[in-house]
């Protein structure tokens, strides 16, 4: 029963955000703003530990199919 009162605090927590939304559009922006910085934060260091791991690995066959 815990995973359906963590559900339910989340459905809580999405609907403040709404109104909150509401009642501050001003604050959907920097929602936004925010959910963006951290999936460019992510996307780099994906990107990061991609690089790390081929130059790790340095083997032509694994290259030709890992190439994107």
């Amino acid at each position: 029963m815990k995973g359906v009162s963590n559900i339910m605090l989340l459905g809580i927590v999405l609907i403040v955000c709404g109104v909150l939304i509401a009642l501050y559009p001003p604050l959907l922006s920097l929602v936004v703003a925010t959910l963006l910085i951290f999936a460019g934060i992510t996307v780099a260091m994906v990107g990061y530990r991609y690089k790390k791991a081929a130059r790790q690995f340095d083997d032509p066959f694994l290259d030709f199919f890992m190439k994107i």
